[in-house]
């Protein structure tokens, strides 16, 4: 299992290796290099937006229009996120304290536990697709294959031979599924630093419902703590959904080597640079995995080495535009909960 310490990854390939001969062109093109400068204004552009946020809460106070508000935290929430997903990979600074302290920073501010999701996503970036090791297919709602719907119990068999239709409508739950998972960790005593993390959660959640039942009448307050949360977790949800559902999935002793592993198990997401700033990046997949200190802004220029690399090794290198992306995503949860639309055996 992976140590708590960072998500930058460095896998252990030998020197003739076909990852060492790709790392070789990304560090000759300077593509591994910091992007002080670009981290600085992303990260007061997004803070600005932030404080602007919750200032025109204020502002607005008891009105309708609030709720405009609340859907806009919501996207800047989601932008928070990835910043601390950054930071976490050692993309922002080099240094690791440098690295917990800024993204621990970023996830106080919407509400994430950082030693819990840095431990999780660690793990999912070793093992991408695994059934049995990657935590993002844990099959605690959804089935992600069909040997998961035949054993699935409770709630993921109650709803996996329906869970494509239920997918997005599901997403509204995963804002608040996040501030859970991140309090419920909390108990794990392996957890590095799950005190602070304990502080900087409650302390959130604090200031958070106080400047809510402080600032807005109580039903205005719950209908903009639904509408942020809601909206929060679509978002997040969004953003990841496209990244490896759909694709291939490993089980048992398959693992191939360490570049098969991450490009055949991700998918890219076609666009231009707005799409690079509503996914954070993450919709260069293929990069990010192979190369997880990169800085989000040289993804794009590695995209064209890397493709160009996998058609010479004769390596599967998926792209698409985002809503097929989706559509993909939905094909394969509905293909892995037939099982349980076939089955007349009662839950």
């Amino acid at each position: 299992m992976a140590t708590n310490s960072t998500v930058r990854l460095l896998p252990s390939e030998t020197a003739g290796s076909d990852f060492a001969r790709l790392s070789r062109k990304i560090a000759d093109a300077g593509l591994m290099g910091r992007r002080p400068g670009y981290y600085a204004l992303r990260i007061t552009v997004v803070t600005g937006l932030y404080a602007g946020g919750w200032a025109a809460v204020a502002l607005i106070g008891d009105s309708w229009w609030t709720l405009a508000v609340a859907a806009f935290l919501a996207v800047i929430f989601g932008q928070v996120a990835l910043l601390a997903h950054d930071a976490a990979h050692r993309q922002v600074f080099r240094r690791r304290r440098a690295s917990e302290v800024s993204g621990r920073m970023a996830g106080a501010g919407i509400g994430m536990g950082y030693g819990w999701w840095q431990d999780k996503h660690t793990r999912h970036h070793a093992n991408p697709n695994h059934e049995e090791l990657d935590p993002d297919l844990d099959p605690d709602l959804l089935v992600w294959s069909q040997d998961q719907a035949r054993a699935a119990k409770g709630l993921p068999r109650l709803i996996g031979g329906r869970q494509a239709f239920l997918f997005f409508p599901l997403l509204t739950l995963e804002g608040f599924n996040l501030h859970v998972s991140s309090v419920k960790a909390l108990a794990n005593r392996s957890l590095k630093h799950r005190g602070l993390d304990g502080v900087l959660l409650f302390g959130h959640f604090v200031v958070y419902l106080s400047v809510l039942f402080w600032l807005l009448p109580l039903g205005m307050a719950f209908a903009f703590l639904a509408v942020h949360q809601c909206l929060f977790g679509v978002y997040l949800g969004s953003l990841f959904a496209p990244n490896h559902k759909g694709m291939p999935t490993l089980k048992g002793e398959d693992r191939p080597d360490f570049l098969r592993r991450q490009v055949l198990t991700s998918r890219n997401v076609s666009g231009g640079r707005l799409t690079d700033i509503a996914l954070g990046g993450l919709n260069h997949q293929i990069e990010h995995h192979l190369f997880p200190s990169m800085p989000s802004p040289n993804l794009r220029k590695a995209r064209t080495i890397v493709r160009g690399y996998c058609e010479e090794l004769g390596v599967d290198y998926v792209e698409t535009g985002l809503i097929t992306s989706y559509r993909l995503a939905l094909i394969s949860l509905h293909q892995a909960g037939a099982p349980l639309r076939n089955s007349r055996v009662p839950a």
